[in-house]
């Protein structure tokens, strides 16, 4: 089980949000690349971006910050980035600076096309993010809830070749609720490719839960306010993940 820890960006600092709410966010450090270095140093084995400027206005926004955290890792873990990526020249020119992974979210629901156009033109690099409420996406930074059924979507695109599903139930990110297990394991039960849960991590307990259901095909877990709160240790969340999946090196 990959923890995940995730780097929220806004205006170039470090933040996080209470429900993708752009006016509810908590800055935590003005020095992204510092939060990035001490998560490698924290034994983190991938790292997660989001440029949330980018998701609210459709195009790249923390650019200069994305490579500056690029450089602090410099190749060590795999990192991903989801927020404003909606053409090809954008994914191509992230990943030839160094990412690993691009997330295609919104772009994904509205623009199925373009999702299957970027997993021909960069195969096993393409993650889709899926974030719902009861069952159905939820597109534009979570403003707007689609009829589009979670599952239905996720083996669509599956077929287009993505490499991953993460999925986020928005209705706990943020809050430190817990994951919802049920849903996630739903998704994972339904498909081929590997999920990796977000939204709702909050304790210990949860990295327990997560790594009982891990054979359903849920391939780690994103986490947020947790680790930056205190209310979860990184290092000995990992450390728990890989003894209880027995990864222990």
């Amino acid at each position: 089980m990959l923890l995940i820890p995730a780097i929220d960006l806004k205006d170039g600092q470090c933040v996080r949000l209470k429900q993708g709410d752009m006016d509810q966010a908590t800055i935590f450090s003005d020095d992204p690349g510092a939060i990035a270095r001490h998560w490698l140093e924290q034994g983190a084995r991938r790292l997660h971006l989001v440029d949330l400027n980018g998701a609210f206005a459709g195009k790249p926004k923390n650019e200069a910050v994305v490579k500056a955290i690029l450089k602090e890792v410099d190749g060590q873990i795999p990192v991903q980035l989801g927020g404003g990526i909606r053409d090809l020249d954008t994914i191509e020119r992230y990943l030839d600076g160094g990412l690993s992974y691009i997330i295609i979210g919104t772009a994904a629901v509205k623009n199925p096309g373009f999702l299957h156009d970027a997993c021909s033109a960069f195969p096993g690099q393409i993650i889709v993010g899926l974030d719902a409420k009861d069952g159905k996406v939820a597109t534009d930074g979570w403003s707007k809830l689609t009829r589009h059924d979670v599952l239905d979507l996720a083996q669509k695109f599956q077929d287009y070749g993505v490499e991953s599903v993460i999925y986020t139930d928005i209705g706990r990110d943020g809050m430190l609720t817990g994951v919802n297990i049920d849903a996630t394991v739903r998704l994972a039960q339904g498909l081929t490719i590997p999920v990796i849960a977000s939204g709702g991590l909050a304790s210990m307990t949860d990295v327990e839960r997560l790594c009982a259901v891990e054979h359903e095909g849920i391939e780690g877990a994103i986490c947020g306010r947790a680790v930056y709160d205190g209310n979860l240790d990184f290092a000995q969340a990992q450390a728990k993940a890989d003894a209880l999946s027995g990864d222990v090196e």
